[in-house]
């Protein structure tokens, strides 16, 4: 199936007439697998990205360092492998962060993490503890994204209430 702006392409140069977007520069090629939502904290550092083997990681500016981990069952079977398909038969040991919010206020991450639900963990990083795995009394089978209002609600997606990702 093929998607077209309804709008066409008119509406698309009126909104960018020097086309920038073709300026564009691919970033960080090969060394990250599977990123999947990037966010910045609330002092603008980052991004942060949540990756195939179940960590977040940070952009110091010059290299990638592991800032979170979604699973406290990390071992050997969740270390970076060459390709993000690599990571499908344990993404249910290691987690699979899908979707990364800052709360403004505490510095703390939100993440939405396809098998474990939502999870949060501080401004220093280190191991994501639970918010909840179910929403009244539905487990959370895939959950998908996230985001957080001014007052600190959540509000998230869960791809289904039937199936995981795997």
């Amino acid at each position: 199936m093929k998607w077209t702006c309804p709008l066409g392409p008119r509406f698309l140069q009126r909104e960018n007439p020097e086309n920038l977007l073709q300026k564009s520069e691919i970033k960080f090629l090969n060394q990250v697998q599977g990123p999947e939502s990037v966010a910045f904290d609330p002092l603008g550092r980052g991004p942060y990205a949540g990756v195939a083997d179940g960590r977040v990681l940070f952009w110091n500016g010059r290299s990638w360092t592991d800032f979170a981990y979604t699973s406290p069952h990390r071992s050997d079977i969740c270390s970076p492998k060459p390709s993000p398909l690599s990571y499908l038969k344990n993404e249910h040991i290691c987690g699979r962060p899908l979707g990364l919010r800052f709360e403004k206020k505490t510095g703390d991450l939100c993440i939405a993490n396809a098998y474990f639900g939502l999870l949060k963990v501080g401004p220093e990083g280190g191991l994501a503890t639970p918010l909840t795995t179910e929403a009244e009394g539905v487990p959370l089978r895939f959950t998908n994204d996230l985001d957080i209002d001014e007052e600190g609600n959540v509000y998230f997606t869960d791809s289904s209430t039937t199936y995981q990702r795997r």
